[in-house]
């Protein structure tokens, strides 16, 4: 049987198109004031990194990402040398992530749900304890609320329940926390429904 290949990683080997918005997420430019340019950032699950390289052009100079594919990180490499940016991107599975120093800001949209919930959950409780104080979270995963959409069925084996993000970081300063669904499309892939919640939370 054939391997499944998601959209996105056909899309990261294509130089010519991107698989997700160009944009960084609204989110994090709205909290990025609460950090200063040394700030330590990490994105988890960062594909082509639109969101790191965003941070980079605006000064921020110590930033970390990573994700599973090589051809997302060879992408953001490219990314990185055409921006005159410089992003420390590497290959790495979060499955196995292990921290090496302490961050201002953890970061990671629409990736957790591809991990088993226990893999995730263990992931953001090590960010947790690998986080500055006053550091900030932003966290975004598909939720349940609605049935995983066909182009993400095949891998999203651990989505979240509704305000599970609430529950993981009660001991934390919610700054901001959102559920929603969305119309969404992609490159070849028809337009669909996804359930999220997003976070923001604050090391005290």
């Amino acid at each position: 049987m054939k391997k499944m290949i998601p959209f996105w990683e056909e899309a990261y080997q294509n130089d010519d198109i991107m698989a997700f918005p160009i944009e960084p997420n609204n989110t994090l430019k709205e909290y990025e004031h609460l950090l200063s340019k040394h700030a330590a950032v990490l994105e988890a699950g960062c594909g082509e990194g639109q969101n790191v390289l965003y941070l980079a052009k605006q000064g921020f100079h110590n930033i970390d990402a990573f994700d599973i594919s090589e051809a997302g990180i060879a992408k953001l490499k490219k990314l990185c040398e055409f921006n005159n940016v410089n992003i420390n991107a590497f290959v790495r599975d979060l499955a196995n992530y292990e921290f090496e120093k302490k961050y201002d800001l953890v970061m990671s949209f629409a990736t957790l749900c591809f991990l088993e919930k226990s893999v995730w959950r263990q992931f953001i409780a090590n960010a947790k304890e690998n986080t500055n104080i006053g550091g900030i979270h932003i966290m975004h995963i598909f939720t349940d609320k609605v049935p995983a959409s066909p182009d993400i069925a095949p891998f999203a084996v651990g989505l979240a329940y509704d305000g599970e993000f609430n529950e993981l970081y009660n001991d934390w300063e919610i700054l901001s926390f959102q559920s929603y669904t969305f119309e969404d499309e992609h490159p070849g892939v028809p337009k669909h429904l996804h359930a999220v919640n997003k976070i923001v939370a604050q090391k005290k």
